[in-house]
């Protein structure tokens, strides 16, 4: 068995030698988290990683956010050292499916959750995040809007705006398994802790919840709140950046069972393969990569 302090300092040297950025979602396994450039959001990680020096992405989540890299970054080679990774969400909605909804509904404009495949991103007005979502709807003119794939984070920005929204009925299963009764025991459990919870939880959980925000948002709330325990409604990875970042404050999951295991694909030993191979590597044909991008930048411009 390779030891991990070789796999580390190989690593470390691969990644100088090939000029490349190593990027790690927030619910990556701990000792991934711990050798990566930059930890966070999917999208907040692929922004960052197109002002970065270095000729290669590798990316330590799943396929759309390898995918979504490449469409902002096309001039880098990038790397995905888990290729089974997937999101289940995001295969929930397909081009074709998106496509025969627009079909029903024509007069609808069609905001996608970054969340998606680049082929459904290619098929969408405009993209958001699970922190922007209410001002990108909110943002268009159409009155009614086709909302994929995650019906609680569309059930979530209807709280927010007049517009009607069509939800697909998509989902994390992570984040969708957590009950009000989760919410009930935590508390029981940790009477004086904070509840922040992800906005791809369900409208009950959230209703019992003290902040809703994405993980970043989770992040800086931690940091800027007086407050020293925290129940943490999300994927369990976060937990080990949030006990790294604010050691003197306590941390409690919602719920122990909110584990992604498509997330915890990703290991050393993989991260070292795809550095010597430069495999597997993630590419979008350019007529899709191009028009998501068109999608990506009208949020962006929001």
């Amino acid at each position: 068995m390779e030891s991990t302090s070789w796999l580390h300092d190989e690593i470390l040297r691969l990644k100088e030698e090939r000029h490349a950025i190593l990027l790690a979602h927030n619910y990556q396994p701990d000792d991934v988290q711990d050798i990566a450039d930059l930890t966070g959001d999917s999208l907040e990680l692929s922004r960052a990683a197109a002002t970065m020096e270095g000729d290669i992405i590798v990316f330590c989540g799943v396929d759309f956010m390898a995918e979504t890299a490449a469409i902002i970054s096309p001039e880098k080679t990038v790397l995905l050292p888990a290729p089974d990774a997937c999101c289940p969400m995001a295969d929930m909605i397909s081009a074709d499916e998106l496509r025969f909804a627009k079909s029903r509904h024509p007069k609808a404009a069609v905001v996608c959750y970054v969340n998606t495949t680049a082929e459904v991103k290619s098929e969408s007005d405009i993209c958001c995040t699970s922190s922007n979502s209410v001002k990108v709807v909110n943002s268009l003119e159409e009155d009614q809007v086709i909302f994929v794939p995650d019906r609680n984070l569309a059930l979530y920005t209807q709280r927010f705006t007049s517009k009607e929204i069509l939800p697909w009925q998509g989902f994390c299963h992570v984040h969708d398994r957590i009950t009000a009764g989760d919410v009930r025991k935590a508390h029981d459990l940790h009477p004086n802790a904070i509840i922040l919870v992800h906005p791809e939880c369900r409208p009950e959980v959230i209703d019992r919840a003290d902040h809703v925000a994405s993980t970043s948002g989770i992040i800086r709330l931690v940091r800027e709140l007086p407050e020293q325990e925290f129940i943490i409604g999300t994927e369990i990875g976060i937990l080990h950046r949030l006990n790294k970042e604010c050691p003197a404050k306590k941390f409690y999951p919602l719920s122990q069972g909110a584990i992604c295991t498509n997330m915890k694909k990703t290991d050393l030993a993989k991260v070292r393969q795809s550095l010597v191979d430069l495999q597997p590597r993630i590419t979008v044909p350019e007529e899709i990569a191009n028009r998501a991008r068109r999608a990506i930048g009208r949020m962006l411009a929001v």
